[in-house]
């Protein structure tokens, strides 16, 4: 199991489940339930906050970064995050409700922490908790249970305390018609767009050139470069030197050849009539005698998927209620248990599971299968084989490792040996543009060493590497002529932004003074654009995802029709104008009343959350060290 989750690190499924215990660390950390002998860098009330405590909570967050803006997080988005704030942030926080859930005297006990984590679904199989998943997971992520245990509890308490304190909140029913009001608003529009591109005929001087690089020469710097040697060992080139006798393999064979057995599958659709949980039982026969029905049309001829398209209340309707394969255990028992018992092209009779009433029709029925040795020794010898010259590449990148001292140059090291050493050119953060296959992996390893210094043995998952920094260029604002060309398409774009404004308020001007009449204003109609209907959540008719142009039509009226300035879009600068404006209907507000409830709730909650932690904040006694504050 560990190994599996080791190759699938960056997987989907695998960032799903790590996704459950890194909500807990985002919030709280782990520092303290680890040796406080680090520094103290803040307190609350007299309560420590540690270093080793901040690193934790600053190095959780700096990973949710990661995940949520990829190879976009740099040092600058870091800062406009505040990053190292929100750690701290996040420690204080912790504290005073710890402390105020000790004044009411709150507690949580053990069995109240096991049944917790029992319901974590990232540790459970089929349903049911997996001890064995439960310690893989947190191998994995370098955790014992004690301190995800301690975590868990400390988060239980902070639960009770918000449940106590946030829980009673009620919603009228004009605050719901508002909201739903609000939410499910729709407006449409008329627009002029003032696109800065179509202002082609500008003349850049060459006082204005110097001027806009003098202005912005940081624009400019170039990136910190490094220059490397290095030696590549690719597993590849030791294949040759690897045997993997026959008895090895059948050895291998019979240890793993649950590998080689393909379970049975099934291939189907279904069409599920949704229960809601505790539904009473009328519900439940209303929706069975619904499945009946639906069942009677396809018993007379009626296309499955088509029904499951018109009926069906699952994720899965728009493809006609296809589930794609799936194992036995890959279902809850119910439905598993009726599909795996049937034959291709069967429609099964109404099943119920938690979810409601499901019609299942089997697509296609995939027998159980398993390799024979014979037709699955090449597959293990390659196998094999690979992991072997691996190690041997590992090892030959040890022996070179040990022959080097501090100081040596690895290439007259490598000539000694018989060995080539590889050279790049200058290259950035991104890596280097020939030779390498993991570039950023590269550049990370490189710009982590001094200059001539040696590197440790760099795994980049192709083969092992091991370089050495010959030369540090440091950034430097170049000449204007070097990116002169730059400069003149950064200042062209410049320009052409400034104009497109200028004639959009210009215009949204013209149109203010003048008589709204149809005679007087029908030269200006002639350059709008209209859009159908849309909602605040929703993307504009012909534009798109604009926000800046979505927030400012709902702000407008029938009475106030037009704003005071040009809107600065995503593709240009907007005049627009408030065309209609269409309440949502009580049919819908029905049907969306609960969620409502729920959200409007909700947000009572949070934001009396905050203001509690606000004066939480006020009324104690909080101090952090000089270079920890904002």
């Amino acid at each position: 199991m560990l190994r599996l989750m080791r190759d699938y690190a960056t997987s989907w499924m695998i960032k799903i489940i790590l996704g459950a215990i890194v909500v807990v660390f985002v919030f709280w950390g782990v520092g303290s339930f680890r040796n406080r002998k680090a520094n103290i860098i803040a307190s609350v009330n007299g309560d420590a906050i540690t270093l080793e405590e901040y690193r934790s909570s600053y190095n959780t967050l700096l990973e949710q970064m990661r995940q949520r803006f990829g190879n976009s997080l740099n040092e600058d988005l870091l800062k406009m995050l505040q990053v190292d704030q929100q750690a701290l942030n996040q420690l204080i926080e912790k504290r005073l409700m710890m402390q105020e859930a000790a004044r009411l005297k709150f507690r949580v006990t053990d069995e109240e922490v096991i049944r917790s984590i029992q319901r974590i679904p990232a540790f459970q199989t089929n349903g049911n908790f997996d001890s064995r998943l439960y310690t893989t997971i947190l191998n994995f992520n370098r955790m014992t249970p004690e301190i995800f245990e301690a975590v868990q509890k400390e988060s239980l308490l902070m639960q009770k305390l918000r449940t106590y304190l946030f829980n009673g909140f009620r919603v009228s029913e004009n605050e719901l018609r508002e909201y739903h009001n609000w939410k499910n608003a729709a407006v449409s529009i008329e627009y002029v767009l003032f696109d800065p591109q179509t202002y082609a005929d500008i003349e850049l001087t060459q006082e204005a050139i110097e001027t806009y690089f003098s202005d912005n020469k940081d624009s400019y710097k170039t990136d910190p470069l490094r220059r490397a040697q290095y030696l590549f060992f690719d597993p590849r080139n030791y294949e040759a030197e690897i045997q993997i006798s026959d008895d090895v393999i059948q050895s291998y064979y019979g240890e793993h050849k649950s590998d080689y057995a393909s379970p049975k599958t099934v291939e189907a659709r279904h069409i599920l009539f949704k229960l809601e949980t505790g539904a009473d039982d009328q519900t439940v026969a209303a929706a069975k005698a619904r499945a009946e029905a639906v069942l009677d049309l396809i018993r007379k001829g009626a296309d499955f998927a088509e029904m499951a398209k018109k009926h069906s209340e699952g994720p899965s309707k728009t493809n006609g209620g296809h589930l794609g394969t799936f194992r036995k255990e890959d279902m809850v028992a119910p439905f598993s248990e009726k599909a795996f018992s049937m034959q291709a092209g069967e429609v099964s009779e109404p099943v119920q599971t938690q979810f409601g009433w499901h019609l299942i029709k089997v697509e296609k029925v995939n027998p159980a299968s398993e390799q024979t040795l014979d037709e699955a020794a090449d597959a293990i010898r390659k196998s094999l084989t690979g992991e072997e010259a691996k190690v041997l590449a590992y090892d030959k990148a040890e022996a070179f490792y040990e022959s080097t001292l501090e100081g040596d140059d690895i290439a007259r090291v490598a000539a000694e040996l018989g060995l080539t050493v590889e050279t790049t050119e200058p290259f950035s953060t991104r890596g280097p543009d020939k030779g390498i296959a993991n570039r950023r992996g590269f550049a990370e390893a490189a710009f982590a060493l001094t200059e001539n210094q040696i590197s440790d043995i760099v795994d980049l998952k192709n083969g092992y590497y091991i370089l050495q920094v010959i030369e540090t260029i440091p950034s430097k604002i170049p000449d204007l002529a070097t990116v002169k060309k730059s400069v003149e398409a950064d200042l062209l774009k410049e320009m052409q932004a400034t104009l497109a404004e200028e004639d959009a308020n210009d215009f949204l001007q013209k149109l203010k003074n003048a008589d709204q009449t149809e005679s007087s204003d029908a030269t200006e109609r002639l350059s709008f654009q209209s859009t159908d209907y849309f909602k605040r959540s929703e993307q504009i008719p012909d534009i798109g995802w604009d926000n800046a142009i979505s927030q400012k039509a709902f702000e407008l009226s029938l009475e106030q029709p037009l704003p005071d300035r040009a809107i600065k879009g995503q593709k240009g600068f907007y005049v627009i104008r408030l065309k209609a404006r269409r309440l949502p209907d009580d049919q819908e507000f029905d049907k969306d009343r609960q969620q409502l409830q729920e959200t409007l709730v909700n947000q009572k909650s949070l934001k009396a959350f905050n203001a509690w932690l606000s004066e939480a904040r006020k009324r104690s006694d909080i101090r952090i060290r000089e270079e920890f504050q904002q």
